[in-house]
């Protein structure tokens, strides 16, 4: 799969998911699982959810 998650949107989306699954950890709430896509797409840079969009926030290779 094409690497379609950038530098910043990487970080943005690992720290938020880290944030929903300690929160739902604490509270004990099923919540805490929203948490685990954000981090699963930060760590492999790939979104299937930008893939029919086409969208990218990858810097482009020349």
């Amino acid at each position: 799969m094409k690497c379609n998650v950038g530098s910043v949107d990487r970080l943005i989306r690992i720290i938020l998911g880290l944030i929903i699954a300690i929160v739902g950890v604490v509270f004990n709430s099923w919540w805490g699982l929203l948490g685990i896509p954000l981090i699963a797409t930060g760590l492999f840079k790939c979104c299937l959810l930008y893939m029919p969009f086409n969208i990218s926030t990858a810097k482009k290779e020349e």
